[in-house]
């Protein structure tokens, strides 16, 4: 595998964004190499050191959410002087991991990266790299309580005998935001929000009707509306628990229930109550502006929301379609965890196991949940910001942890695995864009992004074995 193949971007993005890996090398070949550089690196020793030694975490979150990484830091650092962590934003998700890999190559990598959560069988692959959490903690004699992490989240980062390969960091899950004053303005109820598709789109009507220039839009369109979508609904979006359980799966996005749900937004778009703002964080701003009255996103957007947001701001639940049977399901979680990548210090490994216990203190969690947004990663975390009601004062933040845990998660609703899936989600976005734009049927579209994505999946499992 390659390095711009692990990375799950195309080489020739990836030479755009960092050093350009040696040409013609296998995958297979590169891979081993990637290991091999990764375990062959120097070693200081087991003394620890007398100045801290410093570990060095490359991350994806700039803005409000890049201060909190900085204040949680702080408090790890201020409280200890063997180890000092030294945060580094890299850019994007994608940016980050590329240019930790490329790091490797010139044994300059960090010990901790994040990594975005469809990154995690991309990693996954790379074995010979990454040191897997629980062996980390369990080699420095640190406590890791994996069962008391919640069970959607545990789910995505962990192998098949439930031991967890990365932190689980930042863990979001999409809810619905609106704004109270256009609702009230609109003659809508400010107080409940609108459970069911049917009732978005009439609530919708009404803001259009008011004059409201956008009736909902979404950010990450197949995050949204196609993965939390379809574990709401109890519906595969591939075989095999959605990869969950082995390389094999293929998708299954060309099902009744999303063909459906892709023509109402495409419906929706034609007739102006639905605003198709772009991929990835490109439609914010419809709902900062005060542009949409509705809007689909992220739990871990709500810092950003208190920051920009000049208006009062509502919450719900995401949107189901009440006719389909066993919705609502539970939704699953985005975001990203903390990899360990092989090759670094002995000191830094045991910095980076009292760091990640630090981070799983409930008090150290809590304060992370209600500043960001983000899910707290276990329930001792739930618990002590109800304790300090936090959830009393703050209606509407509980909605997230209520979603994914709204019932226990079936093999639609656990989590998803499949390799290169960040070029699998351009696809579906690809093909969600002529929908919405009238090129294609939905069905259409959908038969389209499960022929391309499947050539896609076949790829990473040829070049992982």
């Amino acid at each position: 595998m390659s390095l711009p193949s692990l990375c799950g971007i195309p080489e020739a993005d990836a030479r755009r964004r960092g050093p350009s890996p040696a040409g013609g090398t296998s995958r297979r070949a590169v891979l081993s190499g990637l290991a091999a550089a990764a375990v062959a690196a120097p070693s200081r020793g087991s003394a620890a050191p007398e100045t801290p030694a410093e570990i060095h975490l490359w991350h994806a979150m700039a803005g409000e959410l890049g201060r909190q990484i900085e204040r949680i830091v702080a408090g790890f650092n201020a409280e200890q002087g063997t180890w000092r962590v030294v945060p580094v934003f890299k850019g994007s998700y994608t940016e980050t991991v590329t240019a930790a890999i490329f790091a490797v190559r010139t044994k300059s990598h960090p010990a901790i990266v994040q990594v975005n959560e469809i990154g995690t069988a991309t990693m996954m692959a790379a074995k010979g790299a990454i040191y897997p959490l629980h062996e980390l903690m369990r080699a420095a004699g640190e406590p890791l309580d994996a069962t008391g992490v919640l069970p959607p989240v545990a789910g995505f980062y962990s192998d098949t005998e439930g031991n967890l390969l990365s932190y689980p960091f930042n863990a979001s899950t999409p809810i619905l935001y609106f704004n109270r004053a256009l609702f009230r303005a609109a003659g809508l109820d400010d107080r409940t929000p609108p459970r069911t598709w049917p009732e978005v789109a009439e609530a919708a009507r009404r803001l259009r009707q008011a004059g409201v220039p956008c009736g909902f839009s979404t950010h990450w369109p197949s995050w949204v509306n196609v993965e939390n979508f379809s574990a709401f609904h109890d519906v595969p979006i591939a075989t095999r628990a959605n990869g969950l359980q082995g390389p094999e799966a293929e998708l299954t996005l060309n099902n009744p229930v999303l063909v459906r749900h892709v023509a109402a937004l495409a419906e929706w778009q034609r007739s102006g109550l639905f605003t198709y703002g772009g991929r990835g964080t490109a439609a914010e701003p419809l709902l900062y502006s005060g542009e949409c009255g509705l809007f689909l996103g992220s739990s871990g957007f709500a810092a950003d929301i208190r920051a920009k947001a000049k208006f009062d701001v509502g919450y719900g639940m995401l949107p189901y379609w009440p006719d389909v049977p066993g919705a609502p399901q539970n939704t699953m979680i985005g975001g990203a965890s903390l990899w360990v990548l092989r090759g670094r210090p002995e000191a830094e490994y045991r910095g980076a196991a009292k760091f990640f216990a630090y981070l799983a203190r409930p008090e150290v969690q809590a304060r992370w949940h209600q500043a960001t947004g983000y899910l707290p990663i276990t329930m001792a975390a739930y618990e002590h910001s109800r304790a300090q009601g936090f959830y009393d004062r703050n209606p509407g933040a509980a909605i997230a942890i209520e979603e994914v845990t709204l019932k226990p998660p079936t093999d639609n609703s656990r989590g998803l695995r499949l390799g290169s899936f960040i070029l699998v989600r351009d696809v579906i976005e690809e093909e969600l864009e002529l929908a919405f734009a009238g090129k294609k049927t939905a069905q259409a579209a959908l038969d389209t992004a499960v022929r391309r994505g499947n050539e896609l999946l076949r790829q990473f499992q040829r070049a992982s074995r």
